[in-house]
């Protein structure tokens, strides 16, 4: 059973965070480790370039990810830990 971190305004390891895109879209992913995650779900591995840009981070928050097709812009909308470690 997880219990969430004692910090719970930051993104740690089994948080679900939203984030809003550039383009103004939301999404959401969840962070685990990577033998936990799903393809068909929005989870996504702490040690990916994305989790690795969200580790540490609090709502409201602004990064920036370089991948191969470009850079993108984010801002964290929420982090969620109850529906995240049950």
């Amino acid at each position: 059973v997880r219990r969430p971190p004692d910090d719970t305004s930051k993104v740690f390891f089994g948080a679900s965070v939203e984030l809003e895109g550039e383009d103004g879209k939301s999404v959401t992913y969840r962070l685990l480790g990577a033998d936990e995650i799903d393809p068909k779900t929005s989870t996504i591995s702490i040690d990916s370039p994305m989790g690795r840009a969200l580790l540490g981070k609090r709502v409201d928050s602004e990064f920036t990810l370089n991948t191969p097709s470009g850079t993108s812009h984010y801002l964290i909308v929420a982090i969620d830990y109850q529906t995240s470690c049950e």
